[in-house]
C-alpha cells in the first residue's frame, strides 16, 4: 500500500475493497496503530444535527432506543455513520498514542477535537454509552478513535468550556466558507436560512466581519426570530418555512448575493436558490441537502447561481470560528439559549 493510501486510512477499510474510509461500510478501529496514525481516548461525541434529528424521529424521542441505535451503528460499522442520513459528527478526547510518522503535531495527553467527520473515523465504544440518556446531540462516552495522516484535529482552547468548544468546532466549516465567499465576491447582501442555530449564527457573524452590509436571518418561528433579533446578528429577521420556496422568496424580498442553508431538514434547496439573485452564490451547509434537488431545481428555475457544498474544511476554520464566538456576544448568547454553552 502506497503512502497516499496509508495517509488516507485505506488500511482500516474492512468492506468493501477499493474505497476510502468515508465510503466504506465498515472500518477496523481495533488494529494496532500504524506509524502515521494517532489514537484518541474519546470522551464525547457530537452527532451532527441531521443525524440526531433522524434518530429522534425514527425512535419517537425514546432516549434508550436512540442510545441503542447509536451503539448498533458504531458496533456494526466501526464508525458513527448514520446509514439513513449518511452523516456522522465529530468528537473530542485525549491523545493517547502517536505513531512515529504522524504529521499532525499532536502530543500524548493533549485534549483535542477532531475536525474530520465521524463517517470516516474508526471508532470503538467501550462503555456502552452508559452516561448518555439519548437526549441531545452531545454524547458522553469512553472509547477509542483513530486519526490518519491526512486527518485534522485542533487542540481545545483553555478559555472556552469543553462542551461549548465542541459545539463551535462541529460547525466551524460554515463561517469559514461564508467568510471566503463574501470576501471573494464583494457580496454586500447575505441571507442565512436557519439563522438561530449554531452554524447559522456563526455564518451571520462571519458575513458581517467579511463586509456584508445587508444581513437577512430567516427562521421558522417567532421565538427564534426574537432570539436572533436580541442577538443583534442580522439587519432583517424574517419568518418562513425554509422548505417553502415561495414563502422564502417572499420573506427575503429583494434577492441576495449569497444564501447560506444551515437547516437540518430536507427540502430547503429551492427556497435558497429562489432567494438568490443571478450571478450569486448558494452555500449548502447541511447534511440534509439533496444534490439532485439543488441541481435540477436551479435548472428548472433558470437560476444563474453558483452552488457550493460546504465540505467542513477551509484552512484556518477552527480558529476563525472560535474567534467569532469569543468576539461576538450575540453568538455566545444564541449558543447558550439553545443549550450549547
Amino acid at each position: 500500500m502506497g503512502p497516499i493510501a496509508t495517509s488516507l486510512g485505506v488500511g482500516r477499510v474492512l468492506e468493501p475493497d477499493g474505497v476510502l474510509p468515508q465510503a466504506a461500510w465498515r472500518l477496523d478501529p481495533d488494529a494496532a496503530l500504524r506509524d502515521d496514525e494517532t489514537a484518541i481516548r474519546v470522551r464525547r461525541l457530537n452527532l451532527d444535527a441531521a443525524s440526531y434529528r433522524q434518530l429522534v424521529e425514527e425512535h419517537s424521542g425514546n432516549g434508550p432506543a436512540i442510545r441503542d441505535a447509536v451503539l448498533r451503528i458504531v458496533s456494526s460499522r466501526g464508525k458513527m455513520h448514520n446509514p439513513v442520513t449518511g452523516s456522522g459528527g465529530m468528537l473530542i478526547g485525549t491523545v493517547e498514542e502517536v505513531g512515529p510518522d504522524s504529521v499532525l503535531e499532536l502530543l500524548p495527553g493533549q485534549s483535542v477535537a477532531t475536525l474530520v467527520s465521524l463517517t470516516l473515523t474508526p471508532l470503538r465504544i467501550d462503555d456502552g454509552l452508559r452516561s448518555w440518556d439519548g437526549s441531545g446531540e452531545q454524547v458522553p462516552c469512553d472509547g477509542r478513535a483513530i486519526l490518519f495522516g491526512r486527518s485534522i484535529a485542533a487542540v481545545l482552547p483553555a478559555d472556552i468550556p469543553e462542551h461549548t468548544a465542541l459545539s463551535v468546532l462541529d460547525v466551524c466549516g460554515a463561517p469559514a466558507l461564508v467568510d471566503r465567499v463574501v470576501r471573494a465576491n464583494d457580496a454586500a447582501s447575505v441571507c442565512v436560512l436557519g439563522a438561530a442555530g449554531k452554524s447559522g449564527s456563526l455564518s451571520l457573524a462571519a458575513a458581517r466581519r467579511a463586509g456584508a452590509t445587508r444581513l437577512v436571518g430567516l427562521v421558522p418561528t417567532a421565538s427564534e426570530a426574537a432570539q436572533v433579533r436580541d442577538a443583534g446578528l442580522a439587519d432583517e429577521i424574517v419568518i418562513a418555512d425554509a422548505r417553502d420556496p415561495l414563502a422564502v422568496s417572499a420573506a427575503v424580498g429583494e434577492p441576495v448575493q449569497v444564501s447560506v442553508v444551515c437547516v437540518d431538514v430536507p427540502g430547503c434547496e429551492h427556497g435558497a436558490i429562489l432567494a438568490t439573485g443571478n450571478g450569486g452564490n448558494v452555500i449548502f451547509f447541511s447534511m440534509a441537502t439533496s444534490f439532485a434537488a439543488a441541481a435540477l431545481g436551479a435548472e428548472g428555475m433558470a437560476a444563474d447561481v453558483t452552488m457550493l457544498v460546504g465540505n467542513g474544511y477551509t484552512p484556518g476554520h477552527a480558529q476563525l470560528a472560535l474567534d467569532l464566538y469569543r468576539s461576538t456576544p450575540g453568538v455566545a448568547r444564541l449558543f447558550a439559549q439553545r443549550g450549547h454553552a
